[in-house]
């Protein structure tokens, strides 16, 4: 009889991508993070608008103060 694991790769661990702040390896508890410490520092600058999501303006709102989706006076 043939052994069934010959000829098969063992799957390598994947490796967590490191932490955004500090670049340290991240930990389970704190995904993508590596500390407490770093996903606090993450939210303060999404708190204190550091970090924003940029979006396409719409020229014709402001145009005549009407917001075209609603009824009312912007």
């Amino acid at each position: 009889m043939s052994d069934p694991n010959v000829g098969r790769r063992r799957a390598s661990p994947v490796k967590p991508d490191p932490c955004p702040i500090c670049k340290k390896p991240s930990e389970p508890a704190f995904v993508p993070f590596c500390s407490a410490r770093c996903a606090d520092i993450d939210l303060g600058r999404w708190l204190t608008d550091r970090y924003a999501i940029p979006t396409a303006e719409d020229e014709d709102e402001d145009a005549d103060g009407v917001d075209p989706r609603s009824d009312r006076t912007v």
